[in-house]
């Protein structure tokens, strides 16, 4: 049987630790074929990024056409944007996907703290991605800039208003000993909380977000699929390495756990 094909817009991290790079390795990890088409160049390092160049529209609309003729998608990645026009290109895109599962990593800014979204993008992101989204998975910074709110519960009411299936927030912004993740779905909150890892990464978010894609490709419901997909993200975390002077990268080699629980405690 051919391998389930993920679909990622991602933008290009010349460090390998985030964007396309990270989605290739996660999906390799998983058992899936990524599929990729690059959103923005970027001047980065493992400290912060420098400069973000979004591609042309017109081509980058032109190279995920001819994916979409050529192949079956199982799942779609949304990482980095780079711009507006970008985003909107995407959401037209998604018209030729209906009922293929679509995550967004909604990225508005570097570890280092380098702005990557404008006004317009968020603008976008909000009122015309948001309604195409199976699974969103934002640090808590990034749901309280989406949706102008300041608790998590009410961060995720408002972008599950906006149309999204599952929020699932990490919880690595927040203070505590322990990282807390949480699930918001119509119906519950799942949270899962885990040990708070001693450093910081670089390309934690695009791998989750890889990771919880392929998961959705191999056919696991979204809750088992989340839950799998936190615990690839926290293992390749738990082995990462310093590349260079700034954050560490997450070892994406770690073999992702065939099982896990998918019964949330509440």
């Amino acid at each position: 049987m051919p391998l389930p094909v993920v679909l990622c817009f991602s933008g290009h991290d010349p460090t390998g630790g985030a964007g396309i790079q990270a989605d290739i390795e996660t999906l390799f990890s998983f058992g899936c074929h990524p599929s990729t088409v690059v959103t923005a160049l970027t001047e980065q390092d493992t400290v912060d990024v420098r400069g973000v160049f979004p591609q042309d529209p017109a081509v980058f609309v032109a190279q995920a056409r001819a994916l979409l003729a050529d192949l079956q998608v199982s799942a779609v990645k949304i990482g980095l944007l780079g711009s507006a026009d970008i985003a909107r290109a995407i959401v037209e895109l998604l018209d030729a996907l209906p009922g293929v599962p679509v995550v967004l990593d909604p990225i508005l800014a570097a570890g280092g703290g380098h702005p990557l979204a404008s006004e317009a993008l968020a603008a976008v992101i909000g009122e015309y991605l948001l309604p195409r989204v199976d699974v969103l998975t934002p640090n808590s910074t990034e749901a309280r800039r989406l949706s102008g709110r300041a608790t998590l519960d009410a961060c995720a009411e408002h972008l599950l208003g906006r149309g999204c299936r599952r929020v699932l927030i990490t919880g690595t912004h927040e203070a505590g000993e322990d990282v807390i993740n949480r699930l918001y779905g119509p119906e519950r909150v799942c949270t899962q909380r885990v040990a708070r890892l001693p450093g910081t990464y670089h390309g934690s978010g695009c791998t989750l977000a890889a990771a919880v894609a392929g998961c959705l490709a191999l056919g696991l419901d979204i809750d088992h699929a989340v839950l799998r997909a936190l615990s690839y993200t926290w293992d390749a975390l738990a082995a990462g390495y310093a590349a260079g002077h700034g954050q560490w990268l997450p070892n994406r080699r770690v073999t992702p756990h065939l099982s896990v629980d998918a019964n949330w405690p509440p």
